[in-house]
């Protein structure tokens, strides 16, 4: 039986739809060779001491969107304690014994570097040097360590003084005595002068503010590792 031209256009049709699909997904799926490969690369990095190195690998896998390889973690979290970042190496141990647990191939491994960094986390914990991370605190330079910032006083516009209210200005102050008749009082709060000291400033032309950058603790992150010791004056 000859089949016709319009049947097998049709079929070819279909086998093209179903297939697809299948073409996409395998276009578009994780290049598991290509983390595989720098994994290898900076492992290869860690056991030549480049740490450096090792953990600029390391943050590319994890830019690259790709999946990360199950031993990553740890091997990552001990190139970070080897660089004295020990709040993200603590981080990255604690991810791979979550991931693997007790089969994952470095969990001996992992257990010790956890011993390894308790004592370090513990001196970034009592430091007042570092924030939570162990990074240093420097002097805020546009507050000078002070916390609070200057400027011209808003209110007085630098004079000191401001225009009395009461009287407007005037330093007398009218009232209508019994027979309705208005009288002039020197005005009690401004004694008469039609000014009084600013209110913001006190006097001194400026006024102070907590410093914007800082937030009134007189200090900023800085990207320096802290050492735990008290800074130079």
């Amino acid at each position: 039986m000859k089949k016709s031209p319009y049947l097998l256009l049709l079929l070819l049709l279909a086998a093209i739809c179903i297939l697809h699909p299948f073409t996409t997904n395998a276009q578009s799926g994780p290049n598991l060779g290509t983390t595989s490969a720098m994994l290898e690369n900076a492992s290869a990095a860690m056991d030549k001491g480049d740490y450096e190195k090792a953990n600029g690998i390391f943050r590319n896998i994890i830019n690259s969107n790709q999946p990360i390889p199950p031993d990553m973690p740890y091997l990552f979290s001990k190139t970070l304690y080897e660089l004295g970042q020990y709040h993200n190496s603590n981080s990255f141990v604690n991810k791979y014994l979550d991931l693997n647990g007790f089969k994952g191939t470095y969990y001996k491994q992992a257990k010790a570097l956890q011993t390894e960094l308790a004592h370090p986390l513990e001196e970034i914990a009592s430091c007042q040097y570092c924030d939570a991370r162990g990074y240093r605190y420097g002097i805020c330079e546009t507050c000078h360590g002070e916390g609070k910032t200057e400027q011209a006083c808003s209110l007085c516009r630098g004079h000191g003084v401001i225009g009395c209210s009461r009287c407007a200005g005037d330093g007398m102050v009218t009232k209508k005595n019994v027979f309705n008749i208005i009288e002039y009082f020197e005005c009690e709060r401004c004694s008469g002068k039609g000014r009084l000291t600013c209110t913001s400033c006190h006097g001194t032309l400026v006024e102070t503010d907590t410093c914007p950058v800082c937030e009134g603790s007189g200090h900023t992150l800085t990207e320096d590792l802290c050492d735990h010791t008290a800074p130079e004056k």
